[in-house]
């Protein structure tokens, strides 16, 4: 809760650095979920019912509606 935004952004910046293959920022307030993944643009979704694992984490579907509440 102490960390902005940009810092949050920041900070996944720096796990793919070192080697993350999967990040997820979620903002619960705007309900919108920013997915980095190594050398690719930031995608940004806005109030998705449900995030996928990927290839990183195969079958792992996390329900965000329990998230947004």
């Amino acid at each position: 809760p102490s960390d902005d935004w940009a810092a949050l952004q920041a900070k996944l910046a720096e796990y793919l650095a070192n080697g993350a293959r999967l990040g997820w920022l979620l903002d619960a307030e705007s309900k919108r979920v920013e997915i980095y993944r190594p050398a690719q643009v930031t995608e940004v979704l806005d109030n998705p019912a449900s995030l996928s694992g990927d290839a990183v984490l195969p079958g792992f579907i996390l329900d965000l509606q329990l998230v947004w509440g």
